[in-house]
């Protein structure tokens, strides 16, 4: 079976065929469901999840209780490729985002592969560094930017990572992705959806027009989009 139609998931497709031989026999097919916490911080990460649909959110929580959504992991990726590289403790809490389904695999079968081949570890290395790029550049956009432009931001990274316009978020789920109050989002949403950006009702969102939301965005959209591209799809 060829790369392009062994896995919908971009790290399994983008692994070189012995490479794919060292997990092939160990992957199996999970459901995400929505809201599922995959992982709480400081607990040991015991699997990776490779999406096929759906995204998964890297979450930081706060004291005060407080959750802020640090990085975003989808199908053309994997989440697990720190505790597969380092340590297995985890940094952050990981929620089912946008349900769906994924591939899943004992990260110790991960850390094998990486120590038997080289192009699997830089791989994998390169989809880490990828979501390093994704968080720094988050970090900025929520310090830095207003509201309306992260929201859009969150929106059009969901749309991609999850390959539909069509889009089932609540408003604490938006409020933990761009770091703002829950009734902030309820106002930004009412102000995309005035421009036509986005049809908004009771949690369903829809992207009606992709340009006009890439306009109000913040160039951290395409920012992280070229980090992925120069990453994760060398030429």
């Amino acid at each position: 079976m060829d790369s392009a139609t062994r896995s919908p998931n971009g790290f399994l497709s983008a692994l070189a065929a012995d490479d794919f031989e060292l997990v092939r026999p160990y992957l199996r097919t999970v459901d995400l469901t929505q809201e599922t916490v995959l992982v709480e911080v400081d607990e040991a990460l015991k699997r990776a999840y490779l999406p096929h649909k759906g995204v998964i959110s890297l979450v930081v929580k706060l004291a005060k209780g407080e959750s802020v959504q640090i990085a975003m992991i989808g199908r053309d990726s994997i989440f697990g490729t720190f505790s597969a590289l380092g340590d297995p403790t985890a940094l952050n809490s990981a929620v089912v985002l946008v349900p769906g389904i994924a591939s899943t695999l004992d990260i110790d079968r991960v850390r094998s592969a990486a120590e038997q081949s080289a192009t699997f570890r830089a791989t994998l290395v390169r989809h880490g560094l990828a979501v390093y790029a994704q968080i720094q550049q988050t970090a900025g956009c929520n310090a830095a930017h207003t509201v309306e432009s992260r929201l859009a931001r969150c929106l059009l990274h969901t749309r991609d990572l999850s390959g539909s316009n069509n889009l089932v978020l609540t408003q604490e789920s938006m409020a933990q992705m761009i770091g703002a109050r829950r009734n902030s989002v309820s106002l930004v949403a009412n102000t995309l959806q005035q421009a036509k950006f986005i049809h908004y009702s009771r949690g369903h969102i829809e992207i009606t027009d992709f340009d006009g939301l890439s306009k109000t965005s913040c160039e951290c959209y395409a920012t992280v989009k070229a980090h992925y591209e120069r990453l994760i799809h060398p030429h």
